[in-house]
């Protein structure tokens, strides 16, 4: 990297990290095992685990659990999600555990005398998918655990008996979202003071109902979630609001097992969760895109890095709305979009020069949408060398705002990762073709995308974002600040970062993410530059040459690193 890339690459780190705390370029480093998560409760109580013998899978179903208790905006009982999992034996695995539509769920139903209306698969009763997060964890533990339910659950039910501290983050989500939540009776009742006071940072959180349904669970495995009380609750809930889940819906939801999408990209080999995250087929050709061009020496975050990248995200992420769906539902040509050929003439029309219009840009020929931000993502490896990476959702923040009556919990908003109206854009702004229309029973399409590396057959980083369709490409970079330019975790996670998904037709950069003169340089390639709070939020552990783990906790939100 010449001296002028390097002055460029330092001033603009410097204005990046002015405002942030010194320490967040100090990865932690332990020895033993480590859980990197978006909340300190989960950090710690997945490290204990581990520290009483359980392996990654346990300490990552303890994790879930107990995020379903202190991060009630994303982690969740009443959602779903992906995880990865790669064994010190080399084993690997994936867990697709996300929701599917109801069975009375209809292509038109948020169709208004022809008229989409929008609101409807965000907000309330009819954004709810039927819930794969209990069946997930359940499935991941009985396989690969060696701890039983009851032990790995105890710890949330704890947390939500006798209640714990909310953060000054945590209290302001709460309060940002008292109106929305008023509207609805068991949230207004879980979610609000009551009165009109407001939540304080330091305040006691106490949820004595959901404590009652993790009881259920731990004792009654799936059957305490999909059946008996907790069922009925679920069900009163779509009576109430005239939903679509059914009894039948509950009791026959399954997580599935899938094979996982295994990409090279100079030693590294990365394991990535396969449809329907579209994360696994986007960083795949991404990758092979890029692949043949000199990219460390362009220099990290430089203008010719950036519009490279974004070049090859803007025809990914093209690909991305024609082709993906749920596979159970749809025809992917897996093959032809992971082949080097295709993606070889898919930046054929790149130029070095000038930015391609989105709009004279489709998908490929090949012959023959997304969530908000308010995801979250963790990673844990434990003594043993097994790693597993999670990422887990109820889409939006606080998911549809619905909370079930007696049994204390949110459900999710999924069913606007739907193409809810094949042709136009979601709250995200992401298009959707017919491979993602809603239908009875199917899955759909999402952006998380849980990735474990492996470098000569051995872990080397468990990597994941949280952040709507971000998550793919702070995933990305995450990878690349390592592969390419040596990063340690803490520093890989925390450098800005940049995101192009086609459409709008922008290159999305954290705040103060690029220097006035590199962002120049994009404008007159002919890219438009929008600055943004956050570009994701990754919580990373790299394996150091030493055998340390090493972690990186993304600064643009919560998170904290637990280990031994």
């Amino acid at each position: 990297m010449n001296i002028s890339r390097c002055l460029s690459l330092f001033v603009t780190l410097f204005i990046f990290t002015s405002s942030l705390p010194a320490q967040v370029f100090e990865s932690k480093t332990f020895e033993n095992g480590m859980v990197v998560s978006a909340d300190k409760y989960a950090s710690e109580i997945g490290n204990e685990i581990l520290k009483q013998g359980g392996n990654a899978v346990d300490a990552a179903v303890a994790v879930q659990f107990a995020l379903a208790v202190t991060l009630p905006r994303a982690g969740n009982i009443g959602g779903g999600g992906f995880m990865v999992i790669h064994l010190a034996n080399g084993e690997t695995a994936a867990l697709d555990f996300r929701e599917k539509a109801p069975t009375k769920a209809t292509r038109d139903m948020y169709l208004r005398n022809g008229e989409f209306k929008s609101e409807l698969s965000w907000e309330g009763i009819l954004a709810v998918g039927v819930p794969g997060t209990v069946d997930g964890m359940i499935k991941a533990l009985e396989r690969y655990g060696k701890m039983p339910l009851d032990m790995v659950i105890q710890p949330a039910i704890k947390l939500a008996r006798e209640g714990y501290v909310l953060s000054y983050s945590h209290a302001e989500s709460l309060n940002d979202h008292r109106d929305t939540f008023r509207k609805y009776q068991a949230s207004a009742r879980y979610f609000t003071t009551g009165d009109t006071t407001l939540f304080s940072e330091g305040d006691l959180f106490v949820q004595k109902d959901l404590a009652g349904t993790l009881e259920r669970i731990a004792r009654f495995g799936r059957e305490g979630f999909y059946a008996g009380p907790v069922a009925d609750a679920i069900i009163n809930e779509m009576e109430r609001y005239k939903g679509l889940i059914s009894y039948k819906d509950l009791y026959n939801y399954e997580s599935k097992w899938r094979d996982l999408v295994e990409v090279d990209f100079r030693d590294y080999k990365l394991h990535i969760m396969p449809p329907p995250s579209s994360g696994s087929i986007a960083i795949a050709q991404i990758l092979k895109m890029i692949q043949d061009y000199p990219i460390k020496e362009m220099g990290h975050n430089s203008a010719e890095y950036v519009h490279l990248l974004s070049e090859a995200m803007r025809r990914a992420f093209a690909d991305r709305s024609f082709y993906l769906g749920d596979p159970d539902f749809v025809d992917i040509p897996l093959q032809r979009l992971l082949s080097q050929e295709y993606n070889t003439e898919r930046m054929a029309s790149f130029s070095p020069d000038k930015a391609t219009a989105s709009s004279s840009l489709s998908h490929g020929e090949i012959a023959g949408h997304p969530e908000s931000d308010e995801t979250t993502h963790f990673s844990i490896v434990d003594n043993e060398g097994n790693a597993v990476a999670v990422t887990t959702t109820l889409n939006g923040s606080f998911g549809s705002h619905v909370s079930v009556s007696g049994a204390g919990f949110l459900l999710n908003n999924e069913m606007d990762d739907f193409s809810a109206q094949p042709g136009e854009p979601n709250t995200y702004g992401l298009i959707g073709a017919e491979a993602n229309a809603i239908e009875p029973g199917k899955r759909m399409l999402s952006s998380m995308s849980p990735a474990i590396v492996t470098k000569n057959g051995k872990v080397d980083m468990v990597i994941g974002a949280a952040g709507g369709p971000r998550i793919i490409t702070a995933t990305l970079q995450s990878f690349l600040n390592r592969a390419l330019f040596d990063m340690r975790a803490q520093q890989a996670t925390t450098f800005p970062r940049f995101h192009h998904q086609w459409l709008p037709d922008t290159i999305f950069i954290d705040d103060f993410g690029l220097s006035p003169d590199t962002q120049k340089l994009l404008e007159e390639k002919g890219h438009f530059i929008f600055p943004m709070p956050g570009i994701g939020r990754a919580h990373n552990i790299y394996i150091e040459t030493d055998g340390s783990l090493s972690s990186g906790v993304d600064p643009r939100g919560d998170g904290y690193a637990a280990g031994h």
